[in-house]
């Protein structure tokens, strides 16, 4: 009943959110409830008809499931009229989503991109006004992220929980809790036999990268003498590995060991703990973060070696944690994530 009525308090936002971002006042807006058809919404302005599916997650997933919704509610009706997707705030995947299924969507923030017949609207920026109080479970905090990294590790696979209890490294209660919210929000789909696997791995890919931040792990940024950025990845490696530290590169020294895509200045390797003064002085690192060419990083949680592998005598991790750890690498990080995405990860939308 409070899902309801909390459905209803978000559909009464919707016809006055829209008169704004048309221009015109909530009179001229025509509003049909319990349309045959199954739209949430149905409305009438400014000369156009705009069918609504209404989402109160801002999950990308259930914004992908929603635009098929919306785009069948168009067709029983059987008229020109123009699909919309409306939430309380749209992220930059569900955008990106909408953009790619080419249809519009506004969110309950003020922020929109509608294209109707000769209407053209494009509202960025405006800030998210349903953020909830207190601390929003997150699907992709350190721990968490254990369960997706392992369903993205084998996307074609499917599991039981206490498999990915086992491959994650966590306990079967906790893993049962975080597939529930991967399935409410639509990322995983639970096969007859119970086994659980990822819905869209791209989708899902993407939603874990929206809300990554590689600057939560500890970051130690300092100099070593080298000539390259692959003579230096060699050296550190090579000095680590005599050590017994165990570590594993990532960013753009593992974009390179995997792709040999765009030579690199900084090298990036996770370690499991804080370097010690003998390791320091091993690698002869000087901190140094503005002249930087080695980054010691110490994650915040150790799934991100889960999945590590040697390359040709490079430890790296696992694509997937290299392609989210260069959201926030300098350089050509950019193009070194979208070369490795394209040869390791390439997954195409909708499954």
């Amino acid at each position: 009943m409070r899902s309801r009525s909390e459905h209803d308090r978000l559909a009464a936002k919707v016809p006055e959110t829209l008169a704004g971002l048309l221009g015109v006042s909530l009179d001229d807006i025509a509003v049909r409830l319990g349309d045959p058809s199954g739209a949430d919404l149905v409305l009438k302005g400014a000369g156009h008809t705009f069918v609504v599916e209404l989402k109160k997650s801002t999950s990308a997933a259930l914004i992908a499931a929603a635009i098929k919704k919306v785009q069948d509610y168009g067709h029983r009706i059987g008229r020109r009229v123009f699909p919309l997707i409306v939430v309380p705030f749209m992220g930059n995947v569900g955008r990106k989503v909408c953009d790619e299924a080419g249809v519009g969507w506004l969110d309950l923030s003020g922020n929109a991109h509608i294209i109707a017949g000769g209407i053209r609207i494009t509202v960025a920026g405006r800030p998210n006004r349903f953020r909830s109080a207190g601390r929003p479970p997150n699907l992709f905090a350190p721990k968490s992220s254990r369960v997706v990294r392992w369903l993205l590790i084998h996307p074609d696979k499917s599991f039981s929980q206490r498999e990915i209890a086992r491959g994650a490294g966590v306990d079967e209660g906790f893993v049962s809790r975080i597939v529930s919210r991967l399935e409410r929000e639509g990322y995983v789909v639970r096969e007859e036999s119970s086994v659980i696997r990822p819905k869209d791995p791209a989708l899902l890919l993407d939603a874990w990268r929206e809300s990554y931040q590689f600057s939560k792990h500890t970051i130690y940024q300092g100099h070593v003498a080298a000539r390259g950025g692959d003579a230096l990845l060699k050296f550190a490696c090579d000095t680590l590995a005599k050590q017994n530290v165990e570590h594993a590169a990532t960013g753009l020294a593992a974009a390179w060991a995997f792709t040999r895509y765009a030579t690199f200045r900084i090298a990036t390797v996770y370690l499991t703990g804080d370097p010690s003064s003998e390791l320091i002085e091993k690698l002869t690192f000087r901190e140094d973060p503005r002249g930087a060419n080695l980054w010691l990083v110490v994650p915040n949680d150790v799934g991100v070696f889960h999945g590590a592998v040697e390359k040709d005598g490079i430890r790296c991790v696992h694509p997937v944690q290299a392609y989210l750890d260069l959201k926030s690498h300098p350089e050509r990080a950019s193009e070194a994530a979208e070369h490795l995405r394209n040869e390791f990860l390439h997954w195409k939308r909708g499954g």
